[in-house]
Order: structure tokens, then sequence, then C-alpha cells
């Protein structure tokens, strides 16, 4: 069976590059990057030279990179690290200084859930809400900063939609107030340029499954001068703020991975944007009563999500994965969920059309002729699931 998959912000394969990178460090070059010895100082070169690579895909310094297990570890000591560092412990009555942060209500789990255990121990989260294009209102961010807000946490592109937040202005917001800012850019990095002087950022996650490096490896950013506590305690790798043995070969991948994607997004981007542009446009044209969703938001150039009203995303998924074609519901955090998207119930679909959401993702690899496998056998998945549906014919002579 011919197999396509759209479904790169899930994850994406390792580059053959990456792999190549790699390789050594699983067998000659096994030694320790904290040893001394000659091997060790090889592998410790190694580690420095991906911290290089992975600053310059984001304009950092390399002593500004802290190398972590993925997005949501770096997520979770950047939320967790400033407030601790400025509040430590956190009171637990929840009063008027308890610290305070500002968030989204669309963000990623890995930031929500942080918030949300944040808030159980005294702080204070604002989530802002979004317009039906997945963006927030500047001036609402201007009004929910308090005296006693200690960082802004707002994702750059988001997961299900690819809808990019106005990060250099939210930074400009949180400079003049004084507060730290941290955005999760796991679905950014490599796929749009970031500067992070030039969006004033003082935290930054990236994760490697999500740009062609393995699994299990990320890296966070931390501005020079950024108070941030530490989670872990052991040793002193990273400076002290992550301690534990380097996983070289990871951080080797990530930082190869970072280098072709430096070298190769703006090339990338331009084909993926036509690819996707060719899907969306040719389902809207196929599929009738399918929309958008955040189609007129500022995107990354491989996502879209569209609803089709009258069938059950699930069972829609689970057709096309029949008939070979992978894609996506949401976050792959969050498959086998009951309850509809957090994000497309938070831009304002009603829960029955977000359940009929699907959300393709392109990817380096894909081509023209997985396009035009996804333009037929989506249609007619669609097609055959409304005519099982007991609701979509009432629905249909309603529109």
């Amino acid at each position: 069976m011919n197999r396509v998959y759209l479904d790169f912000n899930a994850t994406t394969p390792v580059e053959p590059a990456v792999l190549d990178a790699m390789l050594p460090f699983f067998s000659a070059e096994f030694a320790n990057a904290a040893s001394i010895h000659t091997p060790g100082q090889r592998a410790r070169a190694a580690v420095e030279t991906a911290r290089e690579q992975v600053a310059a895909l984001i304009g950092a310094r390399p002593q500004e990179i802290i190398f972590t297990s993925g997005g949501t570890e770096s997520d979770n000591h950047a939320i967790f690290g400033v407030v601790g560092q400025a509040f430590l412990p956190v009171s637990s009555s929840g009063d008027a200084n308890s610290p305070h942060l500002v968030t989204t209500a669309i963000e990623h789990e890995a930031v929500l859930n942080a918030c949300q255990a944040l808030e159980k121990q005294g702080a204070r989260v604002t989530y802002l809400p979004t317009n039906r294009e997945g963006l927030i209102d500047l001036e609402e961010l201007r009004r929910a900063i308090r005296p006693e807000t200690v960082l802004i946490t707002i994702m750059h592109a988001n997961n299900e939609l690819g809808a990019v937040q106005p990060l250099e202005e939210i930074g400009r917001i949180a400079k003049e107030a004084d507060v730290y800012f941290h955005a999760d850019a796991v679905q950014s990095a490599g796929k749009i340029p970031i500067d992070v002087n030039t969006l004033q950022v003082d935290l930054l996650s990236i994760s490697g499954h999500k740009l062609y490096a393995p699994k299990g490896i990320g890296a966070l950013y931390v501005r020079g001068g950024t108070r941030l506590r530490q989670l872990l305690y052991g040793g002193h790798h990273q400076r002290g703020f992550r301690p534990g043995t380097e996983n070289v070969a990871g951080i080797v991948g990530l930082g190869k991975a970072a280098e072709i994607a430096r070298k190769s997004f703006g090339e990338d981007a331009q084909r993926i944007s036509a690819l996707r542009d060719k899907l969306q446009q040719g389902l809207l044209q196929r599929v009738p009563h399918s929309r958008v969703n955040a189609g007129a938001a500022p995107r990354t150039p491989n996502t879209t999500n569209l609803v089709f009203p009258g069938v059950e995303g699930e069972a829609l998924l689970i057709a096309l994965d029949l008939k070979g074609l992978a894609c996506s519901t949401g976050a792959a955090c969050s498959s086998g969920a009951v309850e509809p998207s957090h994000v497309l119930t938070a831009i304002g679909l009603p829960p029955e059309e977000a359940r009929a959401s699907l959300r393709f993702s392109l990817g380096r690899h894909t081509t023209s002729a997985d396009i035009d496998f996804a333009l037929n056998v989506v249609p007619a998945a669609v097609a055959q699931l409304r005519e099982l549906s007991p609701t979509y014919g009432k629905m249909a002579e309603a529109r």
C-alpha cells in the first residue's frame, strides 16, 4: 500500500546527514563529555560545536543554549525556573503578592499544565483569549500585566493551527514592563526565521524531533543575565543549569539539524507552502462546506487545519489511515482524548466542529504526488462518512 505522511508537526524523520553525524558517538566516540582525557575532550568539542549550531539558528550566543530532553522539559524549566527564582517558596495562599504569569488559552499542554501546577502552589495565571484566527489582542496583554507579573509565556507558532503570534510586539511589551518573556518555539524553529534579539525573548524552547533530529533532545535559550532557578541537582554540567551526563549523540544530531535548517529553510518554506496551499485549496474545492481554521492568520508554511462538518474527526482519521494517509486531529500528546481540542474550542469552534477538524502538516520530504494522493482520498472518505451520518443531511439542507 502506498503510504503518505502528513503529520510532520507530530514528529519528523531523522535526516540522513543528522544520523551520519550522530553515529560515531554511539561507538568509537563514546566518551563522556565531562571527562578530561582526550576522548572526553573530543566529545566535549562536539557538544560545543552543536551549541554553536543551535545558537546560530536563533541568533543567540552559544553560552545561552542549554541542552534538554525536549520541548516539554525546556518549557517547564523556563516557567518553573523563573517563578521559582523570583518567589521561593511560592505562597500557598494565593494572596495578592503571589507571582503572576500571563499565557494564552491555546498553549501546548507543556505550558498549560505547568501553569496549572503553579496555580495549585498559589501562583496566579491569566489565560489570554484569542480571536478566531488564534491570535491574541496586544492591548489585552498590556492590561493583563500587574506589578507582581514575573513571566509572559506565549508560543511562537501554534502546533494545531500553525498561527504565528506577533512575538516582536509581545517582546516589546514585556521589555517595557520589565517582565521576563518565554516563547515555546517548538513548532517554529527551522520553519520560519527566529532572532531572539529582534523578538526580545528571554527564554525560548526548541525540540529536536520537530526539525529532523532525534526524539529525546531539545534546547532552552536563556538570555544572559536571566535569573533562572535550576530544577535538577547533580553535577556542574551546563553551568549548573542542567546537571547530568550530556546526551552527546542527541546533542550532535540537534546541532546538525539546526545547521541544515538554517541553510535550507528559505527554500524549504517556499516549496512546502506552495504544496500546503495546493492541498488546502484542493480540499476546499472538493469537499462541500469545508473551511480552514485560522486561515487568515500568519501561519507556518507547512500547516493547515480544516473542519469537515458532518464527520467525526477520529473516524475520518482512521478511514484515511486505512487508505494510507497519516494526518492528525490535533496535538499528538492529546491523542485519545475524549474532549475536543482546547485550541479549536478556544478560537470559537463549537465542540462538534472541533471534533470534525483535521490537521495536515507537511515536511521537507513531502512531494506533489503526496498532495495528489491526499486530494484523492480525503474527499472520498469524507463523502463516505457523511453518507453514514444521521445529521449531515439536515445540516446540508439548513445551509
